[in-house]
């Protein structure tokens, strides 16, 4: 039996609105969610996708984890397009090498049994 030890959440941003002070900016809002300066750049990684009762939505990897996320949120091919009303949280977690992106992906799409997976399911 192959042991996979989960990498730990590094950046979690929820939906929300900005409470504006009077000489602050807005900041433009991407489905809801504001705080995606959070995620860098320059990482690769995981994604975790996750409605209001903490239900595994949609996983996902990227070379370039903020440039996923937004393609998540914004694309029109994105596998979660018709879904991303129903994300509230999204859970990032650092993996630079391009092998254990896909290792983990797999693990969690079938251990967690993520909802809007089709590739890579081999639960049902």
């Amino acid at each position: 039996m192959i042991n996979i030890t989960m990498p730990n959440v590094d950046v979690s941003i929820t939906e929300r609105e900005q409470s504006r002070t009077e000489n602050e900016h807005s900041i433009p809002s991407i489905a809801g969610f504001i705080d995606l300066h959070q995620i860098p750049r320059d990482k690769g990684g995981m994604i975790l996708f996750y409605n209001i009762n903490d239900e595994l939505l949609f996983v996902g990897k990227g070379r370039k984890l903020r440039q996923r996320v937004k393609k998540h949120l914004e694309d029109n091919v994105s596998p979660i397009k018709p879904y991303r009303d129903e994300v509230y949280r999204i859970d990032v977690m650092f993996v630079e090498d391009a092998m254990e992106r896909d290792i983990y992906e797999t693990y969690m799409i079938n251990t967690f049994q993520a909802k809007y997976n089709v590739d890579k399911v081999y639960y049902k």
